[in-house]
């Protein structure tokens, strides 16, 4: 039956992807949805709850509110907490409820900066999405907004990396690997959007001579700073010792002939005979991608990607399929000999050999942080 899974997980929604994406850049984001649900996302999504404080509220929207459709008091209740905490900016994103009443939250955020002079974003999220397609509201909404004209390029090839969230990369310090394997190739790490970044250096970010997109939820953003600034952009993860060390090369010619590329598009497939091993990975598109180009790489086994979430097609390579319901992955899953994938995917792999787990925070949360790997830049040859 689609659209109905009976047997995995489900992927963190649209508003809580707008949430993971400002969470440390001193804004103020109000989910405007009934009581309790924000506690979804800070128990099960957000990983950096207990350590980083972030102003994170709920219009605890009522059922009558939703029927009557109060929006004096939202925008009220919105502009005195602003007033009083006096954040860098105001988010407000929708779910479900105000999507079904039409509630206009780009003009409910057009009164509250109006109102308060703070700059203010409504999203029109509706819970229907995944978190990418939040990362990438949001991320695109703070560039175009926040990003200074006119600015120099570094004297240095800089780099800024976009759509990291703990949503696709955890706290296994990936994100500093990736930060660290720049400054190993003489390349000078700009703001990283955004984690571990504050909203000052991403309003420097079209000094950078490239961007690297790490994720379908930042390429929005990328494509708005070539817009611009002119900055070219490259798409891939820097994952596995080789394919690393081939994104760097990619990296660097595509500051110098500013054309944009998918890192992981020119890597080639490893030839290999019929009825021989091949590798299943199931995850974000740019991602998999490039974690599957590492393991050929490496070791010399194809390895396709399935992917449920939203993407591209162009960012995935011939191979690779779109999976968007369970029932498509069902049909798919027993050609391949062995699979990559988060743990709560192993009841479609039940009975069967070779199941290689590798925990992804928006679909099982914080459940296997403790063995979640940090593979940038790393060996993968005795993965699988």
């Amino acid at each position: 039956m689609k659209q109905v899974a009976g047997l995995i997980s489900t992927y963190s929604s649209d508003e809580f992807g707008i949430c993971s994406a400002l969470y440390e850049l001193g804004g103020m984001v109000v989910m405007h949805d009934a009581s309790g649900c924000n506690s979804t996302y800070t128990t099960h999504d957000e990983p950096r709850w207990y350590e980083m404080d972030s102003m994170i509220y709920i219009s605890a929207i009522s059922e009558m509110e939703a029927i009557m459709g109060d929006d004096e008091k939202l925008i009220r209740d919105i502009t005195e907490t602003a007033q009083e905490m006096n954040p860098a900016f105001v988010a407000i994103t929708g779910a479900p409820i105000p999507y079904m009443t039409g509630t206009d939250l780009p003009a409910i955020a057009a009164v509250v900066e109006q109102e308060t002079g703070i700059p203010s974003f409504g999203f029109a999220a509706n819970g229907m999405h995944d978190y990418l397609s939040g990362i990438s509201m949001a991320l695109e909404a703070i560039v175009d907004r926040f990003c200074i004209r006119d600015i120099p390029k570094t004297e240095r090839m800089s780099v800024n990396i976009i759509g990291a969230t703990p949503l696709d990369f955890s706290l296994n310090k990936s994100t500093d690997s990736m930060i660290q394997w720049l400054r190993e190739q003489d390349m000078e790490p700009g703001a990283c959007l955004c984690m571990g970044t504050t909203l000052e250096e991403i309003k420097k970010a079209g000094q950078a001579h490239a961007n690297l997109v790490v994720s379908y939820g930042g390429l929005a953003a990328a494509k708005t700073l070539n817009r611009i600034f002119g900055t070219p952009y490259i798409i891939g993860v820097p994952v596995g010792k080789t394919f690393a060390a081939h994104l760097a090369d990619q990296l660097r010619q595509t500051a110098a002939d500013q054309k944009n590329r998918i890192g992981y598009q020119e890597t080639g497939l490893p030839s290999r005979t019929s009825g021989s091993q091949t590798l299943a990975v199931i995850g974000e598109s740019i991602y998999s991608a490039s974690l599957a180009a590492a393991i050929g790489q490496e070791t010399g086994i194809p390895v396709h990607v399935l992917c449920p979430l939203e993407t591209e097609k162009a960012l995935l390579r011939e191979c690779d399929l779109e999976t968007p319901e369970e029932d498509d992955l069902i049909q798919h899953l027993p050609q391949y000999t062995g699979l990559i994938a988060d743990p709560l995917y192993r009841p479609l792999w039940e009975g069967r050999e070779n199941f290689y787990p590798l925990p992804h925070e928006a679909f099982s949360g914080r459940i296997y942080d403790a063995v979640n790997p940090n593979l940038i830049n790393r060996r993968l040859r005795n993965c699988v």
